[in-house]
Parts: structure tokens; C-alpha cells; sequence
């Protein structure tokens, strides 16, 4: 089966109080072989980049609505006139706010759901060879 990969790189804001935010170089990454993820990297050039993973579901749904709980919260907003989606994310080492342009995570998810429309990801798992290598280890 072939796969298709989504990415899209884009500036996010690190938001560290009210009226302080800092820039965050970020890609975001769709996998048609993961396809119920969505992968972001931050720091994309530096020696340690950060990378998360979550449901795509969940960024989709939180383009519209507050959605999630505990590790990943997303939420539409504005910020200084403009549309933009914030995710909130929480782990051992911290929590980060970060504020992303809407138009351009909205235009991104299009493209991820034109490569694999909801209710078909099941079809992409290969169930048999990630068994079948899970058993050979």
C-alpha cells in the first residue's frame, strides 16, 4: 500500500503570559500509515527539537470547539483581530501554551483529510505485517 505523507511548516507563538508571546518554528506532520495522528515538531532546526503526537481528530475538532482533557487541550480563539488555535500541552517537564494561525492549521487539516477522509483510516493499518513483526521480535 502506498503512503502519503502531509507536512506543512509554520511559525507557532509560545505564549508566556497575556501579552508575551515568542515565536516557535514548528512542522506539522500527517502520515496516511499513522492515520490517526498528527505529529508537531518544535524547534525544527535546533539539536533537540520537541515533538508531539495526538489524534487528528482532536486537532480537527478543536479548530471549531474546546476539545480534550489532561495532556492536549485545543480551542479556537482570537488574538490581536485574527483566528487562531491554541493548544495547550502538558507533560512531566512542563506545560506549554501555543498559539497557531487557524487559516493555515485548517488548510493543512484539509489536505490530511482529502489524503485519508475520516472513517477510513482503519483501512490503512497493515494489521498483518505490524503483527507479524511485533511476533518475529
Amino acid at each position: 500500500m502506498r503512503h502519503t505523507v502531509v507536512e506543512r511548516e509554520l511559525e507557532l507563538r509560545l505564549v508566556l503570559a497575556p501579552d508575551h508571546s515568542v515565536p516557535v518554528a514548528a512542522r506539522l506532520t500527517y502520515r496516511t500509515a499513522d492515520p490517526y495522528a498528527v505529529h508537531i515538531c518544535f524547534h525544527v532546526d535546533s539539536a533537540h527539537p520537541v515533538r508531539w503526537a495526538f489524534a487528528r481528530e482532536l486537532l480537527v475538532e478543536g479548530v471549531f470547539r474546546p476539545c480534550g482533557h489532561g495532556d492536549v487541550r485545543v480551542w479556537p480563539a482570537r488574538s490581536e483581530g485574527r483566528a487562531v488555535v491554541l493548544m495547550g500541552l502538558s507533560s512531566p517537564d512542563g506545560e506549554a501554551l501555543l498559539e497557531a494561525p487557524a487559516a493555515q492549521v485548517s488548510a493543512w487539516l484539509e489536505r490530511t483529510l482529502r489524503a485519508c477522509p475520516p472513517g477510513s483510516e482503519g483501512g490503512r493499518l497493515d494489521l498483518d505485517e505490524g503483527l507479524s513483526g511485533l511476533l518475529t521480535q
